[in-house]
């Protein structure tokens, strides 16, 4: 304008931390404030040490989020000796096969007796944004509670 101050049409809420920094010589970002958007700002400005500081509090955020232990579930199902490919081969939905374990054979069909096993199966649960577990879908129940 005629006194010489400019306008800059920017987000204030990004802007802030910007504006401590280069009081402060600080990056002090809120917890509710993503840092992709203090990232954007700093951009605009060219403001390289600030740019660099935010890279790597954006890298430390992802690198913990990451190394969140995975759990498991675990199923243990009984089954004969004969249903025992077929079990292994139809597991979908993210099971896989942790062991298998002879539990001798309880059957004894004609001159056959049947072999049969505990085939311990396991499936990872991830974790949601809203810190809830991923369900197995209804299908895997069903499937798997029934052999």
């Amino acid at each position: 304008d005629e006194t010489g101050a400019y306008l800059i049409d920017r987000d204030p809420t990004y802007f802030g931390p910007v504006l401590n920094y280069l009081r402060h010589g600080k990056l002090v970002i809120n917890k509710d404030l993503a840092e992709e958007g203090v990232l954007e700002e700093a951009e605009f400005y060219n403001i390289t040490s600030l740019i660099k500081l935010v890279k790597d509090k954006i890298r430390e955020r992802d690198s913990k989020i990451s190394q969140v232990p995975v759990k498991h579930v675990y199923r243990v199902l009984q089954c004969q000796e004969e249903e025992l490919t077929q079990m292994v081969s139809t597991m979908s939905d993210g099971w896989k096969f942790e062991q298998l374990v002879s539990i001798g054979s309880s059957y004894n069909y004609g001159n056959e007796d049947q072999a049969e096993f505990l085939c311990v199966v396991s499936k990872e649960l991830h974790n949601t944004p809203y810190g809830t577990t991923s369900e197995p879908s209804e299908k895997a129940k069903v499937s798997y509670d029934m052999l």
